[in-house]
């Protein structure tokens, strides 16, 4: 099998019929490259149109890119399906070992459809694939411990991946993540609710093989550029150091830290929950993605004693990147790193998404500050800035689903303040809570306008530095640097490079490293590739309801001072004028 059939390989699998079969998709993998380009095109084809996301018919798609198992850092994989928490196109990215796993076992893409009767998970060894019987691991209180189980009974050799979800997913809350490898998540738009509407508990997939170069000469030279430039660049140095909490300080001297829910952009105690002082006091270990030379993700170790053995201590690992810090630490006026430890366990074991978790706390802890919720909404729970057993209780009861109430919040802050009121301070994004950049006018016109509304569409708050430096800066012109980004990381998310990687995958390096892959392209052709999977995600988008029309933005974005300053609302409505009439351009 060359390398290019090897990609190509799309695995089908039929949970309700207990049934697979394998297509050769050139056609898919040749145009659209991989990842984010193939997968969106095997959503078309298996997704129909206006279906329920919890129904059997709505798809679960995995894909990797040409680079994946070849060149350091292209080693994401990209899940698409119907989101439950939007209601359009769900996109979601994970590291870890799945990339690399799903290469090995011989395939580009995973195709799951249908829905099991009774709970069970897929194990997927190379060419072969079983179903297994998964009722006693249903109803663990923990992912991990389901997860432990999984890697106990499925020996098998070479790279291998465990796809699972949690409690939440089983519950089918609409932002519950799947877990992978324990520290990395597929965590935006609900794919683990996905999942548990198929009663589908976890996918392994292992697989050992090699992926032969014709031109090795050049592979080395190019794989010893990319590997040398990755581990020598200052920043990517920082990641290894500090990770991604590193923007914690940085983003609160510049005004942009989201602080107890975007009442403030900085955050008095920030440097108590900096990347920095966490490391110092609780670094337990650093983990790398597969393939990935950098090591930015950073664990936690939290020692507590024993309740009957005081002299006895636990050490519990945690992982914290920014996205978390921020989340559960400044959003909700959070500065004891134990209790945010403690939270973030809490969360894992359930299989949330914590940006909505975090996000949703804050909602609630403002709607009881001005009295729109009381005690007898929350079952005598009274929620304060920075209470972590308070906060951990009230996560408990949303996942269990207590009252009417825990059931509305389980929906996530759009749904919940529709019902109650404070939508003027619910900050989610079309339908999607918000991520940790209060950077100005940029970055939330990205989460709005963006394909999967998420901040890693368009790198809004990186676009921010512009109007920064120059606030003359028309909204036509800002527009077109916003869309320029997420075009071109079309590209990188169907290969699938990890985005920290951008200033190192030029266009020039991709081209370079995709040749050598099987797959040549002129710069010309890969930015018509770029624009045509960006035209159709929106296609996709609109066909599923989405308009610009049917947006709500927050009114606290325009109340609290950014990076940029105070944003102005007429300055964000044209910005968003002119997104809408660029992208209606390219349809």
């Amino acid at each position: 099998m060359n390398k290019q059939e090897s990609l190509s390989k799309v695995l089908y699998i039929d949970l309700a019929k207990r049934h697979f079969y394998k297509e050769i998709r050139d056609d898919l993998f040749g145009k659209y490259i991989g990842g984010a380009g193939v997968a969106l095109q095997l959503l078309k084809e298996e997704c129909p149109q206006g279906i329920d996301p919890y129904s059997p018919e709505n798809p679960i798609i995995f894909s990797v890119g040409h680079l994946t198992g070849l060149f350091p850092m292209a080693s994401k994989t990209v899940a698409m399906f119907k989101s439950p928490h939007t209601g359009n196109l769900g996109e979601s990215h994970a590291g870890g070992r799945s990339a690399i796993s799903i290469r090995m076992a011989g395939y580009g893409a995973i195709v799951i459809k249908g829905a099991s009767v009774r709970p069970c998970y897929v194990a997927i060894h190379g060419d072969k694939v079983y179903f297994r019987d998964a009722s006693t691991l249903w109803g663990m209180k923990s992912s991990i411990t389901a997860g432990r189980f999984i890697r106990a009974k499925e020996s098998s050799s070479g790279f291998r991946t465990i796809m699972r979800i949690g409690p939440a997913g089983e519950k089918m809350l609409p932002f519950s993540c799947v877990t992978t490898e324990t520290f990395r998540h597929f965590g935006r738009l609900g794919l683990g609710a996905v999942f548990g509407s198929k009663k589908l508990k976890a996918v392994v997939v292992s697989g050992k093989r090699s992926l032969p170069v014709s031109e090795m000469k050049e592979y080395s030279k190019l794989y010893d550029l990319i590997f040398k430039t990755a581990t020598e660049s200052p920043l990517m140095k920082k990641y290894h150091e500090i990770g991604t909490p590193m923007n914690v300080l940085a983003l609160n001297m510049s005004n942009g830290l989201p602080t107890r829910n975007l009442k403030e952009g900085t955050f008095e105690s920030a440097e108590k929950i900096s990347g920095e002082k966490i490391a110092e006091g609780y670094l337990g270990k650093r983990l790398a993605c597969a393939h990935c030379p950098v090591a930015c993700i950073h664990i936690a170790a939290l020692r507590e004693p024993y309740h009957d053995e005081p002299f006895f201590y636990k050490t519990t690992m945690i992982g914290y990147d920014y996205e978390l810090l921020y989340a559960v630490g400044s959003m909700l006026g959070g500065s004891d790193v134990d209790g945010l430890l403690k939270i973030l366990d809490r969360i894992e074991a359930y299989g949330l998404d914590c940006m909505s978790t975090g996000v949703v706390l804050a909602w609630m802890t403002e709607a009881m500050e001005r009295g729109i919720i009381s005690e007898k909404e929350t079952n005598g729970l009274r929620l304060n800035w920075g209470d972590y057993p308070s906060y951990i209780e009230a996560v408990k009861m949303m996942v269990e689903q207590q009252n009417d109430f825990y059931k509305a919040l389980s929906r996530g802050v759009d749904y919940v303040s529709s019902v109650y009121g404070g939508q003027d301070f619910a900050l989610s994004f079309g339908g999607n809570e918000m991520p940790g950049y209060h950077t100005g006018p940029a970055a939330h016109a990205g989460w709005l306008a963006g394909a999967r509304h998420s901040h890693l569409d368009n790198a809004g708050y990186a676009v921010d530095k512009k109007l920064m430096l120059n606030k003359e800066l028309l909204p036509d012109e800002l527009a077109d640097a916003i869309i320029a980004e997420e075009i071109w990381r079309q590209i990188l998310s169907s290969l699938v490079i990890c985005f920290f990687a951008r200033e190192i995958y030029t266009p020039q390096i991709v081209l370079e490293a995709m040749k050598i892959s099987g797959l040549e392209l002129t710069e010309e052709k890969l930015g018509r590739v770029a624009e045509e999977i960006y035209a159709e995600k929106y296609r996709f988008k609109i066909r599923e309801g989405f308009s610009f029309n049917k947006l709500r933005i927050p009114k606290r974005i325009f109340e609290t001072p950014s990076s940029a300053g105070l944003i102005d609302e007429n300055y964000l409505h044209s910005l968003l004028n002119s997104i809408e009439q660029k992208i209606n351009a390219r349809l």
